[in-house]
């Protein structure tokens, strides 16, 4: 006998709420934000203290991001290969890295072994060692980077955007990490000098996360951290949104001869996170137009015409000010009518978008949330980040609670805030064979650079 059963209702997830922490104030004046992830036993610790990429001496960029990449190589009690060895011993992975809004360090360590984690972390902070052999190391190795940059497609062509896309004297334009010249020029003093004015317990913020079950984390950050000074700090310079170059639609051409594939980029100015209007309808928007395999720009590039293996388009938020850059590769045989595609769909999304692709873009940010935020590292990521930008700490669970009031008309308005038709393309390829193609498609003038 058949019996039937009645199918059962799927109802709709829950709300999410992103973690809120215990928040404490140590006695040098770091903020301490102690976020509780139960059954994460590697603790994952961000620490970041406020830096501008701005105030690096015009003629030594690069300075801060090798003074980064320098913090663990030696202390004045560990030689290099001591400091790696003590790192080993406990497990413990530290990086660090220089932004436009700070320094930022890095470091994952079992539970247990958290109180010689924070001791080390203090001595790279406090005193490191910025010996002359691994100085020399990491400007050569820059160099080289700089080199395989130039090789590399995307990284050619994102370089090319930032300098078309902003103010040739705004800091921006140029690479985080310095240019050639730059690096060139930079010394073992230019170092010690940026560290000691710019990176000290002042304003900094310390992330905490993990399992924090029975541990005492203000007691071990005071023990840890507690003695870190620095009286030459100086304040850093506020974040600032980048200047934009201005101007109508313009192409630059980076001619690659004989290239198989052309990379595309195509960018303009945009908000960062704390944009008064609301941070919400964005990352629903880069969902919608080029965020996955199924959004507008694949749905014709990859999966209609065979162009492409992928092109994504997304909102990149600074400390202050951000792009939406759409970016990916192409056979070199379709580069003038995948580009003529590609600025097609981006304009035309100014017309707004179905009720069918809003909720598919809502859903997906707002309920693979959890997912995203699952583990000690993302959390702590995302905390720091806050920090960086001066957002609440209640930011995350805001932004999805008002993704899911976003409709039509939001959405077009906050797009078309940021898409005016004027773009910054750039192409990385074969100038000769594209070049009066791409400039039949009337999209602006096409400056042609090399490689």
């Amino acid at each position: 006998m058949t019996v039937d059963v009645p199918r059962p209702e799927v109802a709709p997830p829950r709300p999410w709420a992103f973690p809120m922490p215990r928040e404490s104030l140590s006695d040098n004046g770091i903020r301490v934000l102690s976020y509780a992830v139960p059954g994460q036993y590697v603790i994952s610790l961000r620490l970041v203290v406020p830096l501008s990429l701005t105030d690096e001496p015009r003629d030594r960029e690069g300075v801060a991001v090798m003074m980064a990449r320098l913090l663990d190589e030696g202390t004045a009690r560990h030689t290099s290969d001591e400091f790696a060895e003590l790192m080993e011993r406990t497990g413990m992975a530290l990086g660090a890295s220089a932004s436009d809004g700070a320094l930022s360090v890095d470091v994952d360590v079992p539970q247990r072994f958290l109180p010689q984690a924070l001791d080390l972390l203090r001595q790279a902070l406090a005193e490191p060692a910025f010996p002359e052999a691994e100085v020399r190391r990491i400007l050569r190795s820059r160099l080289a980077e700089i080199e395989q940059e130039r090789a590399s497609a995307p990284h050619r062509a994102a370089r090319e955007l930032s300098a078309r896309l902003w103010s040739s004297d705004d800091r921006a334009s140029r690479p985080a990490a310095g240019t050639h010249d730059t690096v060139s020029a930079i010394t073992r003093d230019d170092i010690v000098t940026f560290h000691r004015t710019h990176v000290g317990p002042r304003e900094a913020t310390l992330v905490v996360a993990g399992d924090l079950a029975g541990v005492d984390v203000d007691g071990l950050v005071t023990e840890g951290l507690g003695e870190w000074v620095n009286p030459d700090q100086v304040p850093a310079t506020p974040p600032r949104a980048p200047v934009p170059a201005g101007g109508r639609t313009r192409v630059v051409l980076v001619d690659r001869p004989g290239s198989v594939q052309s990379e595309l980029g195509v960018a303009v100015p945009g908000p960062d996170r704390s944009t008064p209007d609301g941070w919400a309808p964005y990352p629903v928007l880069s969902f919608m137009v080029g965020g996955a395999p199924n959004a507008r720009i694949d749905a014709v590039l990859r999966e209609e015409k065979g162009y492409t293996y992928g092109i994504r388009s997304s909102f990149r938020p600074r400390a202050r000010g951000g792009s939406f850059v759409t970016a990916g590769s192409v056979r070199a045989d379709s580069t003038v009518d995948a580009l003529r595609l590609l600025v097609g769909i981006l304009d035309d999304a100014r017309e707004g978008f179905s009720d069918k692709e809003i909720r598919a873009g809502v859903d997906f940010v707002v309920q693979t949330a959890p997912g995203r935020y699952a583990t000690a590292d993302t959390v702590a990521d995302e905390a720091s980040a806050l920090a960086i930008e001066g957002l609440p700490l209640d930011f995350q669970t805001t932004t999805l609670a008002a993704m899911g009031e976003l409709d039509a008309d939001r959405l077009r308005t906050a797009y078309d805030s940021v898409v005016t038709g004027e773009w910054v393309i750039v192409v990385v390829g074969d100038a000769a064979s594209l070049r009066d193609g791409i400039e039949g498609l009337g999209l602006g003038p096409v400056t042609v650079v090399p490689n």
